[in-house]
C-alpha cells in the first residue's frame, strides 16, 4: 500500500474519533509527556487502535494521541514517539508527521532529552534548539519523491523557526529561565556515547546529542511545516564530567525539568499566530 494510502486511510479513521481539528502539532520526548497535564483534554487515541501507526516501546513513552486545546489553541499531541532503535524504518518512525499535516497542523513542536556536549551547559538545563547534524544511517525521505507532500530536494536553511525561537528567548526571560540555544546532533542509539565519540560530535559542531527529533523535522520540514524544537539536558557528554547513566536516572532529570520546558512551549503556543 502507498503513503498516500495509509495517510488517507489513518486520517480518516482519526477523524472518526474526534472531531478536533488541530493547527498545533505536539512531539513529546522521554520523560517529557506532562505538558499533556497542561492541557484541556478533548480525546485520546491509543496507537494500537490507529491504523497504519507504529507502537512505541520505549520507558516513559505512554502510546497516546491527544486531541485537546492548550494555549488558546487546538493540538494533537504524540504522548511517546517512535524511534529508529526500535526497529521502525524511518518512513515508519516519522509517519505520525505526515499524519499531522493531514489533520492540518501548521505548526509542529519537539521536545526531547539529550545529552549535553557544550562545556558550558549543566544538567537539567534548557536547550532551545537552532540547528541540527543529521548523523543517522538512514533518511526519512529516500526514495521515490511524492510530490503531493513535498519537493524531491527540500531546503533545510531553517530547519527551526527564526521567529519562534527568538519568542521562545525571550518567553524563558521574561520567566528568569536559562535557556541555552544550541546544535543538536542525531544518532541511532540504543547505546549513549562514548567518550571518543562525544569528542568527535562536539568537534564537528554540536551542543547536544540524542535519538530522535532530526527525522521528524526534515519531514516536517518537506510538508512546509515551521518547526521548534527544545531539549532537556539530562546528562553530559564533556571531559571530566562523563559518568555512567541509566535510563531511569534520564528520565528523572527530564521530569525535574519538565515545568520550565512545559512552560516555554504553553506560552509559545499562545502567542504564535
Amino acid at each position: 500500500m502507498d503513503i498516500l494510502t495509509k495517510c488517507k486511510e489513518t486520517r480518516e479513521y482519526i477523524q472518526s474519533q474526534t472531531s478536533v481539528q488541530p493547527t498545533i502539532g505536539i512531539i513529546l520526548g522521554t520523560g517529557l509527556g506532562g505538558l499533556v497535564k497542561e492541557m484541556n483534554v478533548i480525546d485520546e487515541i491509543e496507537y494500537k487502535d490507529i491504523p497504519h501507526f507504529p507502537i512505541s516501546t520505549v520507558q516513559s513513552h505512554s502510546g497516546k494521541l491527544i486531541f485537546g486545546e492548550l494555549g488558546g489553541k487546538y493540538v494533537v499531541a504524540m504522548q511517546g514517539r517512535f524511534h529508529f532503535y526500535e526497529g521502525y524504518t524511518m518512513q515508519e518512525v516519522t509517519f505520525p508527521v505526515r499524519i499531522m499535516k493531514y489533520l492540518g497542523i501548521e505548526r509542529l513542536f519537539v521536545s526531547n532529552a539529550s545529552g549535553g556536549l557544550n562545556p558550558d551547559y549543566e544538567i537539567g538545563e534548557i536547550m532551545i534548539i537552532c540547528d541540527h547534524i543529521n548523523l543517522f544511517p538512514a533518511h526519512p525521505l529516500i526514495g521515490k519523491n511524492i510530490d503531493e507532500l513535498g519537493p524531491r530536494f527540500p531546503d533545510m536553511s531553517e530547519p527551526y523557526d527564526r521567529n519562534m525561537i527568538a519568542l521562545a528567548n525571550e518567553i524563558a526571560e521574561e520567566n528568569g529561565i536559562r535557556a541555552a540555544q544550541g546544535v543538536y546532533a542525531g544518532l541511532t542509539g540504543p547505546t549513549l556515547e562514548t567518550p571518543a565519540e562525544y569528542k568527535y560530535i562536539r568537534i564537528i559542531g554540536a551542543d547536544s546529542v540524542g535519538m530522535s527529533t532530526v527525522p521528524e523535522v526534515i519531514v516536517a520540514r518537506h510538508m512546509g511545516i515551521p518547526c521548534f524544537a527544545i531539549s532537556i539536558i539530562t546528562d553530559l557528554g564533556v571531559p571530566g564530567k562523563i559518568k555512567e547513566v541509566n535510563v531511569e536516572q534520564v528520565i528523572a532529570v527530564a521530569n525535574k525539568a519538565e515545568p520550565k520546558m512545559t512552560l516555554i512551549m504553553k506560552e509559545l503556543i499562545s502567542r504564535v499566530d
